[in-house]
């Protein structure tokens, strides 16, 4: 996982700022910096985003494809999570230097999402226990800005929100064997309820106090860290912690509490901008890629 070396008083001036209650970039403890987001970035997808927080920058592509179920739950389909780090992202990512990072990445989105009420998987089954479809969720980290696992949540509901999942027909043949035939019209597709996908909201402690969106400076300066998966309602899905230090009950409840009302604000905020990136139609986009 990227880290960057500060000296004992580059960590002296980032704590007592936190604990003042005036973070270096200005913003208050619970303050995310600004969300940029962009749909439909990637063309040979079933859909795709791009999310930018502050200087974090995720890449979410979803591919659709037909498979068979699993055997413990045969009338679902299921998500796959796949996590890589741009070697560009930063100086550290060279090599295999972001495994850290996307496994932890990759690990935290599988736990929010085991929760069966996420995502209405009964929709996707096709035949119970024979075809489903199963969504492949590549996510890349293009530029490391701190707070990655937030960023990526992000990014996750948005392209999910944007997959269109081409319909499909199950008939029998003349053996009396099903067979699935796809609809013909390219846009005869459906969407996901994305409703209750959850993001995540990572609580930094620094000192006594303890700050949302943290940076790469006072990611260096944490010793303890909570990790929030939050539905749209505050419901969690998961709860993670990292780090070396503990944390006291009291802390604990707390930082839960004002993770659950700044992941509502989030949620809000990604609704928002969905819906705004939603009425603008594909020819007036610009993307990154464009």
């Amino acid at each position: 996982m990227s880290s960057i070396l500060l000296s004992d008083a580059e960590r002296a001036y980032i704590a007592h700022g936190v604990q003042a209650g005036v973070r270096c970039d200005g913003r208050a403890h619970v303050d995310y910096r600004q969300l940029e987001l962009e749909l439909d970035v990637v063309s040979n997808t079933n859909g795709s985003s791009r999310v930018r927080l502050g200087s974090s920058d995720v890449l979410v592509g979803v591919k659709v494809e037909m498979g068979t179920p699993k055997p413990d739950s045969p009338s679902e389909g299921y998500v796959e999570f796949f996590v890589s780090c741009s070697a560009n992202a930063t100086l550290e990512f060279d090599g295999r230097g972001g495994d850290e990072l996307a496994t932890m990445i990759t690990n935290s989105l599988y736990c929010a999402f085991n929760n069966p009420s996420c995502l209405p998987r009964q929709t996707v089954c096709i035949v119970p226990g024979k075809h489903c479809w199963i969504l492949y969720v590549d996510v890349l980290i293009l530029e490391y800005g701190g707070n990655m696992l937030d960023t990526a949540s992000l990014a996750v509901k948005a392209a999910l929100r944007n997959t269109r999942i081409p319909r499909v027909e199950v008939a029998k043949n003349e053996e009396g064997i099903q067979e699935v035939e796809l609809s013909d019209d390219p846009f005869d597709c459906m969407q996901l309820d994305t409703r209750n996908v959850p993001c995540f909201v990572t609580l930094n402690k620094i000192g006594k106090q303890f700050v949302v969106d943290a940076t790469p400076e006072e990611e260096a300066c944490c010793l303890a860290k909570l990790l929030l998966a939050l539905r749209s309602d505050g419901t969690l899905t998961a709860f993670l912690k990292e780090g070396t230090s503990s944390l006291d009950p009291e802390s604990i409840f707390e930082m839960v509490q004002v993770g659950q009302r700044v992941g509502k604000e989030m949620h809000f905020a990604l609704d928002d901008s969905l819906t705004n990136q939603e009425n603008v139609s594909c020819k007036d986009r610009i993307g990154f890629l464009g």
